[in-house]
């Protein structure tokens, strides 16, 4: 530990310097991305000879006239709100299950918590795409395929199967964090003649609210990014999948797409910019136990 903390900081600048190059292909490609946002053409090259300044892209984009393939205009506004609706969605629902499933495998021992536990990182281990067959034919058979209905019914569905994905491993985070609490806090209630429910929600939560916000802000981020899902299963476009359909359309203006894409990508560079001391407690926070 000693040696770490008298580390020259020579060394600590090259690994920054290692860390910046390795990150530069991604760099250079959300600012060409952004610069593009505001320009009448697209820039595809450092020398920045097609980037003319404009702030035409991002006027129309806020007023949802977003000409899409054949002249149709798309209410950006209204898919942006059908974005929010899913990621808000899915990110009350993983942070309420796992909150109490996390409090239950941190705290009570109970037959069978071993093997949950387990089971939990199998599930993870399955990747979305091999699940989706099994997922679409459970809609079907579960979800009445009414007309009036099933604009509603699509939404709901597709932040429950969302939320599936991310819930095993949203579980393991808040165990995590429940077990670096001492049982002397939730004795102190038990003995005060407190529920085990009370408990959880007036001692044990104010005590991981960093790792709350952590699971919330993942989860929120896993449906903003959504794309498959949400193509399946929900009958309205969201920002993904409006712009995987239009990236390629011919009479898409490739700048309003660029601004919709960097609209797109805002939610994720607030959150990693805002958000870093949260994600290092949540890392470490999350991984014990």
């Amino acid at each position: 530990m000693k040696d770490v903390e008298t580390r020259p900081s020579k060394y600590e600048w090259i690994i920054i310097l290692a860390i910046l190059f390795a990150s530069l292909p991604l760099i250079l490609g959300f600012s060409l991305l952004v610069l593009s946002s505001f320009s009448k053409e697209m820039v595809t090259n450092l020398d920045l000879k097609s980037f003319h300044f404009t702030l035409e892209n991002w006027i129309n984009v806020f007023q949802g006239k977003l000409a899409t393939t054949g002249g149709i205009r798309t209410n950006i506004l209204k898919v942006t709100f059908h974005t929010l609706v899913v990621a808000l969605g899915v990110s009350g629902v993983v942070t309420f299950i796992s909150a109490l499933a996390g409090y239950s495998l941190s705290r009570i021992d109970f037959k069978g918590r071993k093997h949950m536990m387990i089971l939990l990182l199998i599930l993870h281990a399955f990747p979305g795409v091999a699940l989706i067959v099994g997922v679409y034919l459970l809609y079907r058979l579960t979800f009445p395929q009414s007309p009036d209905l099933i604009r509603l019914y699509s939404f709901f569905y597709v932040i429950l199967a969302r939320a599936a994905l991310e819930i095993p491993m949203s579980v393991w985070l808040m165990k995590g964090f429940f077990d670096t609490i001492p049982w002397e806090f939730e004795w102190s209630g038990i003995i005060d003649g407190a529920s085990r429910i009370k408990v959880w929600w007036k001692i044990m939560l104010p005590l991981i609210k960093p790792g709350i916000l952590a699971v919330a802000l993942f989860a929120f981020l896993a449906g903003w990014q959504d794309i498959i899902y949400v193509r399946t299963f929900l009958i309205d476009q969201t920002l993904a999948t409006f712009i995987e359909a239009n990236i390629e359309a011919e009479y898409t203006h490739m700048p309003l797409i660029a601004a919709a894409g960097t609209l797109y990508l805002l939610p994720t560079i607030i959150f990693f910019l805002t958000a870093q001391q949260i994600l290092l407690q949540g890392y470490s926070g999350g991984i014990k136990g």
